[in-house]
């Protein structure tokens, strides 16, 4: 199995880095006038001076800005008298500098507390500093890990956080990051995604990066009469699989025998429905969904395990005609007559969308040639076979990843008619109508993928892209909420 690489870790500091948390423990004791209790928690640990002042103002009736400004007071007070890097800090520090792993800085406390701690420890040693200043919202809100992921140009889902309090945790749990926890003063209870750990001595950027989610990239191709317009189309093919580096295939047009020979060639798991639709997948199939026996069109998918866990991936493809961009483009039909053409495909994916189910334990990829466009992408239309998918509780992986759809329109057909093939030389509408849509997983990339720069048809026996559609393919992060089954990729 593939996880994703590891592009950044984001510290905390205060109590995480250097053993600040007692220092601010005593500060609040100091400007509280007493001695604070395990109540008082949740109002200090973690928390932005501003929270912890509005808190002590609402017992003590004293002005919030004056306990503040007394709390930052006697808090650099401390600092400056001397901070203690925490058992393993600057070892973990130092091996990922040697590893090339940006770090990032990531602190609830202001800009001028942390440039005294990062004096201590060497400001060089991270690439971004986040404080309490830089966002509008602190921890527990994302807005802290997520400004870091900006500023390093890194995904969440692809970045360890480390963390000592309950606060900071929610805080990198809501930005999506995997979260190694060291508890300081307080404990930290174990959740899927999340690893708790005595303390940092010991902790390895290889042992960061088993915490990070597996990757499932998922493609969709309509391989156009099985390939056979292109010479060679096998061979090309399975060159296409090979370097997209994709792990589950939902296919079309696979004309028979496509699924089995390219499963056989690759050394894959697969399944053929019919005579048009087939799955490849590199993890076990466990289970065929469906009907075996579905028609040149229809639906059919396949419970692939995944680690520990499992994902339902469905593979479409719907009927072509009438095709709606043709009869706007070139009938002139208004919106409600394109609309009322679309019933024998919605008909068709409603009858996918219910064998699908709710599976409300097992996360479900829907992809296919929907031979239609998205109602996300024309707002003219209505469109309503991707709108039922969307009312299904399926999200369009492309638009989640490339939310304009005029500065990136995605088109999927066709990569090789630029006109009609009538041979009236009018401009073939160019449109998006292949899909990866999924329920329950997260997207971390999609795109549309051709290889090669195709000839038009008719002359396009000697193409490298043996197909006729533009592929789709979106990564997705398993994370062990998202994976149905035993927690994938939890920490020990």
């Amino acid at each position: 199995m593939t996880r994703l690489p590891l592009q950044a870790v984001l510290f905390d500091m205060d109590g995480t880095l250097v053993d600040t948390e007692r220092l601010w423990w005593e500060a609040v004791e100091r400007v509280a006038g007493r001695t604070l209790t395990e109540a008082d928690r949740p109002e200090v640990l973690g928390r932005p001076v501003e929270h912890t002042a509005g808190w002590l103002a609402t017992g003590t009736g004293r002005p919030a800005p004056v306990l503040a400004e007394a709390l930052h007071r006697e808090f650099a007070d401390r600092v400056r008298a001397g901070i203690v890097p925490r058992p393993g800090a600057l070892a973990l520090l130092d091996a990922l500098a040697r590893e090339g792993v940006p770090t990032a800085l990531v602190t609830a406390s202001p800009r001028a507390v942390a440039d005294l701690v990062l004096d201590a420890l060497g400001a060089g040693r991270f690439a971004v500093t986040v404080t309490a200043d830089d966002t509008e919202h602190t921890k527990p809100a994302p807005d802290p890990y997520l400004a870091a992921c900006r500023a390093l140009g890194v995904h969440p889902a692809a970045c360890v956080a480390v963390e000592d309090t309950e606060t900071g945790v929610a805080s990198a749990e809501a930005a999506g990051c995997a979260v190694l926890a060291v508890p300081s003063l307080a404990p930290i209870g174990q959740a899927p995604g999340r690893t708790v750990v005595p303390g940092l001595t010991g902790i390895t950027p290889e042992r960061l990066r088993s915490l990070l989610p597996h990757r499932l990239r998922v493609m969709t191709w309509n391989l156009w009469h099985g390939g056979t317009k292109v010479r060679d189309h096998r061979a090309k093919q399975l060159k296409i699989l090979t370097e997209t580096d994709v792990d589950v295939v939902g296919l079309q047009e696979t004309y028979g025998t496509a699924a089995e020979e390219l499963a056989e060639a690759l050394g894959w798991h697969h399944h053929r429905a019919g005579e048009n639709l087939g799955i490849l997948s590199r993890h076990p199939v466990t289970a065929a969904l469906g009907d075996p026996d579905v028609g040149f069109y229809g639906a059919a998918g396949v419970r692939v395990r995944v680690g520990d866990g499992e994902v339902d991936v469905w593979t479409a493809h719907l009927d072509c005609a009438p095709y709606g961009p043709y009869e706007a483009a070139f009938d002139g039909l208004a919106a409600d007559a394109l609309t009322a053409h679309e019933e024998g495909r919605l008909a068709r994916l409603r009858d996918a969308l219910h064998r699908i189910g709710e599976s409300p334990d097992v996360p479900v990829v829907l992809v296919g040639d929907f031979n239609c466009p998205s109602h996300l992408d024309r707002a003219d239309t209505g469109w309503p076979v991707t709108r039922a998918a969307e009312e299904a509780g399926f999200a369009d992986s492309y638009r989640e990843a490339h939310p304009d759809p005029v500065r990136e329109p995605g088109h999927t057909w066709s990569p090789v008619h630029a006109e009609h093939e009538d041979g009236s030389g009018r401009p073939e509408p160019q449109d998006r109508i292949d899909f990866v849509l999924h329920r329950g997983l997260r997207v971390l990339d999609s795109r549309t993928h051709v290889s090669g720069s195709p000839r038009p048809w008719p002359d396009v026996e000697d193409n490298d892209w043996p197909s006729d559609h533009a592929a789709v393919i979106t990564t997705f992060a398993l994370t062990p909420s998202a994976v149905g089954g035993k927690p994938v990729g939890a920490g020990a």
